[in-house]
């Protein structure tokens, strides 16, 4: 059974973000390599992601490199949430994996759902709710895996992923380079005898 990448919406019913940015979103069509948002800028956008990935990005001045901190497929959201919300300073910058199709609207309009509709503003709730626990898993995973055990889950949950994403954005996601990555795929290709 294929399985989400993006556990947020794990009992959420979000149609009506759905139907509204569908309805009301600017359509954009964004080329690879395009952002969404800029980490030290403004965040803005909740996007309804129609084709296409996106990934996020933060970048480690020390080291001066980008790490990737997870994907968004087709048929989810896009965001710097809860940032989006208030036009606070975005976290992350949020780049076009390969050409996307989006809705947008801005973070501002989803933030008055919520303030006019209590039963969308408890889904908002459980929404950050489940993010905390979505991202809260991924950090103790560090600690629990080793770099092995984080791909042989990320193969278990949602293999397609594999198959869509460029090897380095994989590794960088698993904070590994991509020559050990390709060093435990063959590992696992000659453990399981293909």
């Amino acid at each position: 059974m294929k399985k989400d990448f993006n556990t947020y919406k794990e009992g959420l019913d979000l149609e009506f973000l759905r139907a509204y940015c569908m309805e009301h979103g600017e359509r954009r069509v964004m080329e690879r390599g395009e952002t969404l948002e800029e980490a030290g800028e403004p965040s803005r956008w909740v996007a309804y992601v129609e084709r296409g990935c996106f990934k996020y990005m933060v970048h480690n001045d020390e080291e001066g490199k980008d790490y990737c901190t997870g994907f968004v497929f087709e048929g989810e959201f896009v965001a710097d949430y809860p940032y989006c919300l208030d036009n606070d300073i975005a976290e992350v910058s949020i780049e076009a994996e390969m050409p996307c199709e989006v809705r947008v609207i801005e973070g501002a309009e989803l933030q008055r759902m919520f303030d006019e509709d209590t039963e969308k503003m408890r889904i908002g709730c459980q929404l950050m709710r489940n993010l905390f626990k979505m991202v809260y898993a991924r950090d103790l995973d560090h600690y629990r895996y080793s770099a092995r055990g984080r791909y042989r889950r990320l193969l278990e949950r949602c293999p397609q992923v594999v198959q869509q994403l460029a090897l380095k954005d994989i590794a960088s996601f698993l904070n590994i380079t991509p020559v050990y990555l390709s060093k435990i795929r063959k590992e696992m290709t000659f453990e399981s005898g293909a």
